[in-house]
């Protein structure tokens, strides 16, 4: 695999973008997830040099997010087929779709809509807590160190930062009757 300057940046969303950060990986992914599978459809829907293509594909087939299939021997002709790992960027996708409907849609309204088959209705994707269903939001949520952070290259500043949060969040957790302690008044 080809080693980044942000591949070892202890920070997931260094880490994804690394990969997933350019424009062309995310339309390609786009395009995959939607149905446009064949090397062809792919440069002519995108509008995108053969060489760009051909480099971002074989990245995302080196990293697991896609599987190239031969579909036809004579001439050989492949496509590209998202695994469990691609197919869990589509809700990435879903909030990029969103924020972008959101703030740069024309007049017209938003170019496409998603329908739930579930249900059979056009929906919008909700981040939610996976504990109470709650919507989640800059407002009502907090990042705290992980078992994989460290201070380093990318996060030299915002390490420290969410290891106060963490030791913050300690000293609070020592002062609640759950902890064996009687609350502070």
């Amino acid at each position: 695999m080809t080693r980044t300057p942000l591949a070892d940046v202890a920070c997931s969303i260094a880490r994804a973008t690394d990969l997933f950060g350019d424009a062309w990986t995310a339309l390609i992914m786009r395009d995959v997830l939607t149905g446009v599978t064949r090397f062809d459809d792919l440069a002519h829907d995108l509008g995108i040099s053969r060489k760009v293509l051909a480099a971002r594909l074989s990245r995302l087939v080196e990293e697991g997010v896609l599987i190239r299939e031969r579909y036809q021997e004579r001439p050989p002709r492949e496509h590209y087929r998202a695994t469990p790992k691609g197919e869990e960027l589509y809700p990435v996708l879903l909030a990029l779709m969103e924020w972008g409907d959101r703030w740069y849609a024309g007049p017209a309204g938003p170019p496409a809509r998603i329908r739930h088959l579930g249900c059979g209705r056009d929906t919008t994707p909700v981040s939610a807590c996976a504990h109470c269903g709650e919507p989640l939001t800059v407002g009502n949520t907090t990042q705290l160190p992980g078992p994989g952070g460290h201070t380093g290259p990318g996060t030299r500043v915002l390490g420290p930062l969410l290891a106060a949060r963490e030791d913050r969040r300690e000293d609070t957790r020592e002062d609640t009757p759950e902890a064996g302690r009687p609350a502070a008044v």
